[in-house]
């Protein structure tokens, strides 16, 4: 007699293992790993250099703006790889679609550009 459930038996099965194993080996390795503590392996490290100024000091917000930008801008190239796939397929209606979404992101992109958001040195 099978219930409905026992196709994911396999899989109930390996997200047990996976999470025995996530607690196991970190206990395994700080008991059995070597423990040699040293003043150069506890400072603190940035880079390869020496760190300056405080840990939590403040980011301009444009950084945070270009990071947007960016991520709105690398989302157009997801949605033209399934488009350029797909393209003979789409024909006429599928271009006029991309062509509108690729000018409503060029139309964004000199807004923001006009805005100085892209300017560096302000």
């Amino acid at each position: 007699m099978t219930t409905p459930l026992a196709p994911y038996l396999p899989l109930l099965v390996v997200l047990l293992m996976a999470g025995v194993l996530a607690m196991i080996i970190p206990q395994v390795t700080s008991r059995l790993g070597p423990k040699r503590p040293s003043t150069t392996k506890s400072a603190p490290f940035e880079a390869g250099s020496e760190s300056s100024g405080p840990a939590r000091q403040r980011f301009a917000v444009k950084f945070y703006v270009i990071a947007l930008l960016f991520i709105v801008f690398d989302v157009e190239a997801v949605f033209l790889y399934p488009w350029a796939v797909n393209f003979q397929a789409l024909g006429w209606f599928g271009y006029m679609e991309m062509l509108v979404f690729a000018s409503t992101l060029v139309v964004g992109l000199i807004y923001v550009w006009k805005k100085g958001a892209l300017d560096w040195e302000s």
